[in-house]
């Protein structure tokens, strides 16, 4: 029997069927509670994959991921509260789709997109993992300084209307992320005396609080005459316009899958960088980019595909030479060992069939994601016709289950509210929140790789493009930055010339 016959035998059996299933459903679940991410749904599943068999654990581990990272979108978009940190990026596009009566549209874009990078994640995954790998380890304290300094770039791009608001949100997130101890030297930083504080912020109460809180206070002193009110329309059928948007844009689907391969396939990285780079780059593509910021499903397509390819194309890392792609590949490494899989290189020449099998689990988990995403939907489209003043109160009892289950530490539920305070007075003020998000997101890595390099180089700042990766990750961010530059002295040139 050959090797992908025998991989196709060991999925098809109802206990492996059974566990895939129940996982996702699972996975759902927790995706949609704000503040209980992909990674928490995973380790909750690790005690259960101990009484598995390897191929229904794996299997469990592949479609509750796939699932939550998709299910974050769904309180996003109907309620303006990112589910999972990937889906930050682009709730404020699903949300104001919602408020324009396009909920369907928002929902339906993001269950095919998803699906659809999950699948080419996969593809990539059957096809070059070991060349990705390769190309993976590469990578050094420099390059991951360029690749978190291009990440934060992107708050340039995510911020609807005055960059030096944009420029000022990012700085309060880079500023809350060098609270604590988790410094190269491990010197207590801002924490005013407080114990709680040494660990630093909470990313995950922050998120909570930034979106959801500043959204409840934003209801509870203007219930009357708030500017977020959703309508009291229903979600259609979210299927309808699949096509018209494969047609039109495909090409950001397909940067988006490219994108997310390669950001997923770095170790430490993951879907939540994915989708940030993703949805910057298409606003900086594209030809209408006055509609960003106001609702429009170009850049959830193209932020959706990156961060559902980067979970499969982070298994590579993690399959070729055990190191971990993002987080959920860490403890899905410590399940392998346990049933006997051991990562490394020898895992694709002794029983082959178990990669396959891996393999055949990522094609099943995105098929499934569509069946059950329209289930998800169609249950969640109820939201919508709950009055708010009976919503706000529920929604505000899971931003507190979330805030705490993070650390099981009430201090977390104290940073939730007083984020919720800081996001309302900065919407307020038009000042966005998507950048302070990224800010505390990539602060602590860019400066530990930052510290790390000028230990390395001896303080030599030259050290930073002394390596070819790096060197063209640095070369491209310089750009970026140097490019508006270029463009306001060439207008200021023509407009010179035109007066004389």
């Amino acid at each position: 029997m050959s090797t992908l016959a025998l991989a196709f035998d060991l999925v098809a059996r109802w206990e492996v069927l059974l566990a895939i299933t129940l996982a996702a459903v699972f996975g759902l679940f927790v995706g949609a509670i704000p503040g209980l991410t992909a990674t928490l749904a995973v380790a909750v599943l690790v005690p259960i994959t101990f009484h598995l068999d390897p191929i229904a654990a794996v299997g469990a581990m592949v479609s509750c991921s796939a699932m939550a990272i998709f299910a974050g979108d769904i309180p996003a978009f109907l309620l303006r509260i990112p589910g999972t940190p990937a889906s930050a990026a682009y709730a404020d596009e699903g949300y104001k789709m919602t408020l324009r009566g396009e909920a369907e549209k928002a929902l339906g874009a993001s269950l095919l997109f998803s699906a659809v990078g999950g699948l080419f994640g996969t593809a990539v995954l059957m096809l070059a993992a070991p060349s990705l790998a390769e190309v993976a380890l590469k990578f050094s304290s420099f390059e991951y300084f360029w690749l978190a300094l291009l990440g934060l770039t992107s708050a340039a791009f995510v911020s609807a209307g005055d960059p030096l608001k944009g420029l000022a949100s990012l700085l309060i997130g880079l500023s809350a992320s060098t609270i604590g101890m988790e410094n190269p030297i491990g010197t207590p930083r801002f924490n005013f005396g407080s114990i709680e504080l040494l660990g630093g912020v909470n990313f995950i109460a922050a998120l909570i609080g930034l979106f959801a809180v500043a959204e409840i206070l934003r209801y509870a002193l203007k219930p009357s005459n708030n500017p977020h009110s959703v309508p009291q329309t229903s979600v259609g059928n979210p299927f309808r316009a699949w096509g018209k948007m494969l047609k039109t844009y495909w090409r950001n689907q397909i940067r988006g899958n490219i994108l997310g391969v390669v950001v997923g396939a770095l170790p430490g990285a993951g879907a939540d960088i994915a989708a940030w780079m993703a949805y910057s780059i298409s606003r900086r593509f594209s030809k209408q980019k006055e509609k960003y910021g106001t609702g429009h499903v170009e850049g959830i397509i193209e932020s959706t595909s990156a961060n559902n390819a980067a979970l499969g194309s982070a298994w590579v890392p993690a399959l070729v030479f055990g190191v971990p792609g993002d987080s959920i590949t860490a403890i899905v490494i410590g399940v392998l060992f346990v049933h006997g899989m051991n990562p490394g290189p020898t895992l694709f020449l002794i029983n082959p069939e178990n990669i396959y099998a891996v393999f055949l689990i990522f094609i099943v988990a995105n098929i499934l994601l569509v069946v059950l995403g329209w289930g998800a939907i169609a249950v969640s489209k109820r939201i919508l016709i709950i009055p708010r003043r009976l919503l706000m109160p529920v929604i505000l009892a899971f931003c507190v289950t979330g805030a705490f289950a993070g650390n099981n530490n009430t201090f977390d539920i104290g940073v939730m509210l007083c984020f919720g305070i800081l996001g309302f007075l900065m919407e307020e003020n038009g000042i966005p929140v998507a950048p302070c998000i990224l800010g505390l997101l990539l602060g602590e890595v860019l400066e530990s790789n930052f510290i790390t390099s000028m230990l390395k180089a001896d303080g030599d700042l030259f050290a930073f493009f002394s390596r070819p990766i790096s060197a063209g990750l640095g070369i491209l961010t310089l750009i970026i930055w140097l490019f508006p530059l270029i463009r306001t002295v060439q207008a200021l040139r023509v407009r010179r010339q035109k007066t004389a």
